[in-house]
């Protein structure tokens, strides 16, 4: 019999609402590593988004032929 798996990636396109859309759960459900884990990969995302917004855009570089 296969295994189910463990661990699910949320679609976050999907209705919310959709009955086969699986449940988010709470954040309070969630283990305190996996909470203490998320919030720094989501400040490290921020961080380096507005790194990102700082940096000047650099010019296309085109080799027509």
């Amino acid at each position: 019999m296969p295994r189910q798996p463990t661990t699910y990636q949320f679609d976050l396109f999907s209705n919310p609402h959709d009955a086969e859309t699986a449940q988010t759960p709470q954040w309070q459900a969630l283990p305190i590593e996996t909470r203490q884990a998320l919030t720094k990969l989501m400040v490290r995302l921020i961080l380096d988004h507005a790194d990102g917004d700082r940096i000047p855009e650099r010019e296309e570089t085109r080799h027509d032929v």
